[in-house]
């Protein structure tokens, strides 16, 4: 058995692992990786492996950075089966067409400026259509439910563990035989935090032979969850005081809906103004839909509000925006409001448009909730904190930051330090014969690497971009 580390080695995004298990391929995860423009279409246009010798894909979860190539593996002859939780599924089958649809408005707005300086163009990667293919391809099953792929005759078996990072999210266990051999192998995909709201906490898989970890805050401990709620009263409660509005670059599937959740119990209790609140994604509207679907994947609290009546994202004061025109308007509105938008990470879709119109602004606020990936506009705002009226690009043009950026670290959805710690707690230092950490910059890696050895665990090893390793 062997495994290529094709993507999210010594960097967070782009996650793609490829196993050979009695000669067949299957791959863990395919998914964009985010960065510079033009790197990042030439790493994912090109594949460390030929997609049509893949046997089989096993999902993680729907974040683009995990899912978001899928399109193009099918596009350059992937057929096999792609398996994943329902929800997961359920997410994909919107993500991976606002995927593609982003992809072409974009690539045609900067197409228009490429062409008048007589600059080469840019081409998208996949179609609509290509991702609607591969969206055939999808076979989910529950957690916690062992199956077996097909085609590998009965000698590689999977069950999915709640992951707790966002809706559908999971570890992966595989348990494999091979040469006689039984092996179980682990991949945690993203893990989650304890007491985040809406979503259970993360689960243990039991122990492993091995093990595929991220590592993304491996070094850096976050604010407590517990703490997001005071945290967010008082940027609300700052701006507006400047009457100004709060622009939060939110990833459409989990930070929307967990920002929305927060704002409404903060209304509620009367410890903010009821500001309007515009969520501006199509996707995140839909997003919303599919969290609704999946009761399964609540934690008690937010099962009871639901019981109990309570319409968790849905609330008078949230205004989903899908139509264009509407967006637009949004730059005319007179007052503090909250407009949330994707990306994420500031590389596409509509918060481009309402960061270039309200960056320059001293009243304004610009809210980051997430994770910023290196050489992302979102991390380069992130940057600005410490270099106040610092210049970012926004389609290809320069702007001057000057509206507040503040960051809350209290509502990401990935372990910190301390929380993936005791994530690996619960493994046997005996039975865990290697780990292999991925999805994390080096310096957070290394730090990671370095707890763990101090925790008395062995073989912790940092793979590079290509790199294959044998097990044996």
């Amino acid at each position: 058995m062997e495994i290529k580390f094709c993507g999210a080695a010594k960097t967070v995004t782009g996650s793609q692992h490829l196993l050979t298990i009695n000669g067949k391929k299957l791959l863990l995860d395919c998914g964009l990786f985010q960065g510079r423009r033009e790197e990042s279409y030439r790493r994912n246009k090109d594949f460390l492996f030929k997609p049509e010798q893949v046997h089989s894909v096993v999902l993680s979860h729907a974040h683009i950075d995990h899912s978001g190539n899928l399109p193009t593996l099918y596009k350059k002859g992937f057929r096999g089966n792609i398996y994943c939780t329902p929800a997961t599924r359920d997410l994909c089958s919107i993500m991976l067409q606002d995927s593609a649809h982003i992809q072409e408005k974009d690539v045609e707005f900067v197409n228009k400026k490429k062409a008048r300086k007589g600059e080469k163009l840019f081409n998208h990667l996949y179609t609509i259509s290509d991702a609607l293919n591969v969206l055939k391809q999808f076979k989910s099953m529950p957690y916690n439910n062992k199956f077996f792929i097909d085609g590998f005759d009965n000698k590689v078996a999977v069950t999915f563990f709640d992951a707790g990072h966002i809706l559908g999210s999971s570890q992966v266990l595989l348990e494999i035989e091979e040469n006689g051999k039984k092996i179980r192998f682990g991949f945690t995909g993203d893990i989650g935090r304890w007491e985040l709201p809406i979503l259970k906490d993360p689960d243990f898989m039991g122990d492993v032979d091995y093990l595929i970890s991220e590592s993304t805050y491996g070094g850096r401990v976050h604010d407590k969850a517990t703490e997001m709620d005071s945290q967010l009263a008082q940027v609300i409660l700052d701006n507006y005081e400047k009457g100004g509005k709060i622009i939060v670059p939110a990833f459409s599937v989990g930070r929307t809906q967990e920002i929305v959740y927060a704002m409404s119990k903060l209304f509620n209790e009367n410890k903010i103004p009821k500001i309007p609140i515009f969520v501006d994604s199509p996707l995140s509207v839909n997003a919303t839909e599919v969290f609704k679907m999946h009761p399964e994947c609540f934690d008690e609290e937010t099962a009871k509000l639901i019981s109990d009546g309570v319409d968790i994202f849905g609330l008078n004061n949230v205004r989903y925006v899908k139509d264009v025109e509407e967006s637009k308007s949004l730059n005319f509105f007179d007052g503090s409001c909250m407009v949330i938008s994707a990306s994420g990470m500031c590389e596409a879709g509509r918060i481009l448009h309402h960061l270039r119109n309200n960056i320059e602004n001293k009243n304004n606020t610009i809210l980051i909730i997430g994770f910023q990936a290196e050489h992302t506009l979102g991390r380069r705002l992130v940057e600005s904190v410490k270099n106040p009226g610092m210049e970012v690009n926004i389609f290809g043009e320069p702007y001057p930051v000057r509206a507040k950026v503040v960051v809350l670290n209290s509502f990401s959805a990935h372990a910190d330090e301390n929380e993936l710690q005791r994530f690996f707690n619960d493994y046997s230092r005996k039975n865990l014969k290697k780990t292999f950490l991925v999805h994390g910059e080096i310096d957070m890696m290394e730090a990671l690497k370095s707890n763990l050895n101090k925790m008395d665990f062995k073989n912790i090893y940092i793979p590079d971009y290509g790199e294959t390793v044998i097990l044996n």
